[in-house]
């Protein structure tokens, strides 16, 4: 699981049945510089499905790969990126 902060959501105009109730955010992972010192460096861009309801300026838990198709039951679902968590503080 890796840490990132929200910076957007995707519009899409459709979008398959077995996603209706979420949408899908635009994260950029933080790497420990940015955790402990406040770096302003981040990650790629990751799109990331999202049923907690983050916003904009979230800190989030991001599971990527296999495991983030695990809270599905159908494990054909196209999903890389799942958030798993929102995260209220961060200590170092």
């Amino acid at each position: 699981m890796r840490i990132a902060e929200v910076i957007g959501r995707v519009t899409i105009s459709r979008i398959h049945p077995s996603f209706k109730g979420a949408r899908f955010l635009i994260a950029l992972p933080m790497p420990r510089e940015a955790l402990v010192e406040g770096s302003a460096k981040r990650g790629e861009e990751v799109i990331v499905y999202d049923d907690l309801g983050a916003s904009p300026g979230a800190l989030i838990g991001l599971s990527e790969g296999g495991e983030a198709a695990s809270p599905f039951r159908d494990p054909r679902l196209p999903i890389d990126a799942y958030n798993a968590c929102l995260l209220d503080q961060i200590d170092v």
